[in-house]
């Protein structure tokens, strides 16, 4: 058998309260945000490939918007 919980129960804060923290860092800029993802996106690009891909796709959605 479960043994029973003694005293009052505890109330649990909603999650929006609980993630607070007071030594929360505030969010980084979107600017940084990119300036941090786009070197590792270009190197993916030029490792893989990608680049010719990007070319194909890009030529078949000008000819289907020239039609």
């Amino acid at each position: 058998m479960a043994p029973q919980l003694m005293g009052t129960p505890r109330r649990r804060r909603p999650a929006f309260v609980q993630s607070r923290s007071t030594t929360e860092q505030p969010t980084r800029h979107p600017a940084v945000a990119l300036a941090m993802a786009l070197p590792c996106a270009v190197l993916l690009v030029l490792l893989f490939g990608g680049w010719d891909q990007m070319v194909g796709q890009a030529e078949a959605v000008a000819d289907l918007i020239s039609r």
